[in-house]
C-alpha cells in the first residue's frame, strides 16, 4: 500500500501547531477524518503513518482503537506506537473488545487514532452507543483525534448508497460530525486498483475477496461511491474556501470551482436562459443558481406578471437549480454582490428589451453588469433568436 502523495498531505507544521495543546487547558481537540470510498483504500494505513510522523516530532501519540483485519502492511505500522489496551466485555456469551474511553482519558495523549468512526458499541460496555460519541468526548477533553470513515456511513448518503449497491448500511455517522471536523482528508484510489488489491489478498482473505468482488466491490459500485466521496470533499473544500474569503475580506471571485448563475425576470424567455445555464453547468459539472432581484417596483407588478415569475422559478427548481429571490434597488449591483458572495464563475443574462433612448437616459442592467463584474464571465443572450448570443469575457 502506497503512501499518500506529497500534495495530499496536510502541512505538518500547521498540524503540529494545532496539536501542541496542553492537557486540561480547555481547548477542544483537533479532529481529522480520513475518508474513503470503501474498505481497503488505505485510510487506517494513512492515519498510522501520520501517527509515526507526529511521534518523530515529539508529539505524545497513542492508538485508542485500530483494526488491521490481518493486513500485513497495516499491522507492520503498529510497531513502535503506544497502544492503549481495549476494554473487554461479555456480550451474548462471548467476549468482545471496545475502545476503553476512560483509559484514554486517564492516559490523555495529545493525539490518538480511533479507527472506524461509524462503529456501534456493544450495549452496556461503554457509556456511549456510538464510537463517534466517544470521539466527541475525547475532543471535548482536549484530546486530538485521527479517525477513519467510509463514505457509505454518512447519514445523508445512506439511501443513495443503498440504491447503488443494494446494501442497507446500518452504522451511520451524522453529517454534522463530518462537517464539524477540522480536516477531512480523502484517501483515494481508482476502482481498478482497489479491485486488484482484493485479488491479491491485501484487503480480505481470498475466499471472502472473491465474493466481495462480485457483490459490493463491483467496478460500477466503486465508481459511484468514489464519485460520492469526491463530491463530499469538494463540497467541504468549497465551504472552507468561502469561509476563508469571508474571514479575509476577499471581494473578488476566485475561479477555484465554477458556479453558474442565471439572472431571470418575469418574462417567458427566462426559461430559455435557465436552460442555457443548466447546459453550461452540466458541461462544467458545477452548481446552478437562478436569481431574481426584487426591486421596490415589484410590489406593484400585475398578478399575471407575478404568476409568470413563479412559473419561471418553479421551472428552475425542476431542473435542480438553487433559486434565490434577493431584494435590491440596483439589479446589476445586487447580481454582482450575490455572485461574489457565492463565488460564481459566470452569469447568464438576457439582452435588454428597452430601446436606445431608455438605455441612454437610464443605462442598461447588462452595461452596468459589465462594468461591475470585471472578474466574472458574462454571457449575454439575445432576445429574439435564442441560439444567438454574445459571449463577453471581462477577466482581470
Amino acid at each position: 500500500m502506497n503512501e499518500l502523495p506529497e500534495s495530499s498531505r496536510p502541512d505538518p507544521d500547521a498540524l503540529l501547531a494545532q496539536l501542541r495543546r496542553e492537557p486540561g487547558s480547555g481547548a477542544r481537540g483537533f479532529h481529522r477524518i480520513y475518508l474513503g470510498m470503501a474498505p481497503g483504500v488505505g485510510k487506517t494505513y494513512a492515519a498510522l503513518q501520520e501517527l509515526h510522523r507526529l511521534r518523530e516530532q515529539g508529539i505524545d501519540v497513542a492508538i485508542a482503537f485500530v483494526e488491521t483485519y490481518g493486513r500485513p502492511k497495516t499491522a507492520a505500522l503498529l510497531e513502535g506506537l503506544p497502544i492503549i489496551p481495549r476494554k473487554r466485555c461479555q456480550y451474548r456469551g462471548v467476549i468482545v473488545e471496545e475502545m476503553d474511553l476512560d483509559a484514554v482519558l486517564l492516559r490523555r495523549p495529545a493525539v490518538v487514532l480511533v479507527d472506524e468512526l461509524a462503529h456501534t458499541n456493544v450495549p452496556d460496555c461503554t457509556r456511549h452507543a456510538k464510537r463517534w460519541q466517544d470521539v466527541e468526548e475525547l475532543l471535548e477533553h482536549g484530546v486530538s483525534v485521527l479517525s477513519t470513515l467510509n463514505i457509505q456511513h454518512i447519514e445523508s448518503l445512506a439511501d443513495i448508497v443503498e440504491s447503488i449497491t443494494g446494501v442497507v448500511v446500518r452504522e451511520r455517522v451524522p453529517d454534522d460530525v463530518v462537517d464539524k471536523a477540522d480536516e477531512v482528508v480523502l484517501v483515494d484510489v481508482t476502482p481498478q486498483v482497489l479491485r486488484q488489491r482484493l485479488r491479491e489478498g491485501e484487503v480480505y482473505p481470498p475466499e471472502r475477496a472473491q465474493l466481495a468482488l462480485r457483490q459490493f466491490f463491483r467496478e460500477g459500485n466503486l465508481t459511484a461511491l468514489r464519485e460520492l466521496a469526491l463530491r463530499k470533499l469538494a463540497s467541504r473544500v468549497e465551504h472552507d474556501l468561502q469561509t476563508y474569503m469571508h474571514q479575509h475580506d476577499v471581494d473578488t471571485v476566485w475561479p477555484a470551482g465554477e458556479r453558474v448563475m442565471v439572472a431571470v425576470d418575469a418574462h417567458p424567455r427566462a426559461q430559455h436562459l435557465i436552460r442555457r445555464g443548466w447546459r453550461r453547468a452540466q458541461r462544467s459539472q458545477s452548481d446552478l443558481l437562478v436569481v431574481f432581484v426584487e426591486t421596490p417596483d415589484w410590489a406593484h407588478a400585475p398578478p399575471e406578471v407575478k404568476r409568470q415569475l413563479e412559473e419561471n422559478l418553479r421551472f428552475a427548481e425542476d431542473l435542480g437549480a438553487e433559486v434565490l429571490r434577493i431584494p435590491g434597488e440596483d439589479v446589476a449591483k445586487t447580481l454582482v454582490d450575490v455572485a461574489r458572495e457565492r463565488n460564481v464563475d459566470s452569469i447568464i443574462i438576457g439582452h435588454s428589451r428597452h430601446g436606445w433612448l431608455h438605455r441612454l437616459l437610464h443605462g442598461s442592467t447588462v452595461e452596468k453588469l459589465l462594468r461591475l463584474a470585471h472578474d466574472i464571465d458574462i454571457l449575454v443572450v439575445a432576445p429574439r433568436e435564442p441560439s444567438a448570443h454574445v459571449d463577453v469575457r471581462n477577466q482581470s
